[in-house]
């Protein structure tokens, strides 16, 4: 299973060479030739990387996705340690804990992603983006120094936080200090969580005239901190969830409950008359009754397929109803993406220790079984790999 990904690689940086010496073959031959050697040492180099050097000397243990969607792309790998320098805006970070979460299930089955040669993306693609650890290296205008603890979330793509260490662009990312009396765990549950839930809020926060929201998928990881959020501001918040989470979406915030499993959530909603509606489940039941409705999965209800609104890329019905919304002639409708935005972290250093909710924390080797965990749809809070201690 190691090597099939990495032979795959190899072809594909061999046909990458053979392209640019297909015109004059024999000067692969003839290392003095300008035009062709930079490309040469290139390609050599990215071949000698992603075939011998995570098999040789000191590897980093990483967990990596390649081919074949999840479960089969996931792997626990050995990569090259990253020591080389970093621009003035990065940060050098030995991990101590990541979340997982269903974005990287998506991720792994995403059809093309797996596919990309090796010279455009890595064949073992980063797992995670949420992190905190210890800063060992900083660039000069990062804003860290040596030493200092903090927490984040990197890009989506190519990722990788579920490793040992991690190199983070802090233009491209969220960091923050981490607060002395957060564990690491703690730290590393909220980032996105956090971010997306905040974005929601932010996204329907000026059509709540009359202070009634909706939350659907309450005791989610994102809904539980949309519910939250959404009391502090005063609002009185219905939310979806099963009878067995009620008490704890209650204790989030949320006045009143709906047991999805025993009530038509439509005709709740309708009674309940919402200013907005937050969307953490999918589908299309409740389009519609609110004059604003913020979704971040789309119509989809499969777990496996990617969210955000890249869906309208592929669904020009969801297209179609934001545009309507847009010319008032429907009710307003969007689905979003997380934002990356350093206050809207900041706010979570003033969340209570005991809103920080986390299901289970798995050790470093254990992270199948925590992804497999995830994949059930039953987990209440965040999921956790210690990654060092």
């Amino acid at each position: 299973m190691y090597l099939y990904p990495k032979l795959l690689d190899s072809c594909s940086t061999l046909l990458f060479l053979r392209f640019h010496l297909a015109f004059e073959p024999q000067n692969i031959f003839t290392l003095n030739s300008k035009k062709y050697l930079p490309s040469i040492i290139f390609v050599v180099k990215r071949f000698i990387r992603s075939v011998i050097s995570p098999t040789m000397g000191q590897a980093m243990k990483a967990w990596t996705f390649t081919y074949g969607g999840y479960p089969d792309a996931l792997h626990q790998s050995g990569l090259p340690y990253d020591v080389g320098p970093l621009k003035p805006s990065e940060i050098r970070v030995q991990t101590k804990a990541a979340s997982i979460n269903p974005v990287d299930v998506q991720l792994m089955s995403y059809p093309l992603l797996p596919h990309l040669p090796n010279f455009v993306i890595p064949s073992h693609k980063g797992v995670g983006e949420d992190f905190s650890g210890i800063v060992e290296e900083a660039g000069v205008n990062s804003g860290f120094k040596p030493g200092d603890e903090v927490f984040g979330i990197g890009p989506f793509i190519p990722g990788g936080t579920l490793q040992e260490k991690i190199k983070i662009d802090t233009k491209a990312s969220v960091v923050a200090r981490k607060p002395t009396d957060w564990s690491w765990e703690q730290a590393a549950a909220l980032p996105l969580v956090w971010l997306t839930a905040r974005t929601t809020i932010a996204k329907v926060e000026s059509y709540v005239k009359n202070g009634r929201v909706v939350i659907l998928g309450g005791s989610s990881s994102c809904g539980m901190y949309a519910v939250y959020l959404a009391k502090q501001r005063g609002w009185t918040v219905m939310a979806t969830c099963s009878g067995r989470n009620a008490d704890f979406v209650r204790d989030m915030g949320a006045s009143d409950i709906v047991d999805y499993t025993t009530t038509s959530v439509p005709e709740r909603v309708k009674e309940f008359s919402p200013d907005a509606i937050i969307d953490f489940v999918g589908g299309t039941g409740c389009l519609g009754i609110a004059k604003r409705y913020v979704t971040v999965v789309g119509d989809k209800t499969d777990r496996l397929l990617p969210g955000g609104r890249y869906i309208y890329l592929w669904n020009p019905q969801m297209l179609l109803r934001a545009v309507l919304g847009r010319t008032g002639l429907r009710p307003s409708y969007t689905c979003v993406n997380l934002e990356f935005n350093y206050h809207f972290l900041e706010e979570v250093l003033s969340l209570p220790k005991d809103k920080i909710v986390i299901d289970s924390v798995f050790e470093f080797d254990q992270a199948k079984e925590a992804f497999d965990k995830l994949n059930t749809g039953r987990v209440r809070g965040k999921l956790i790999i210690r990654v060092a201690t």
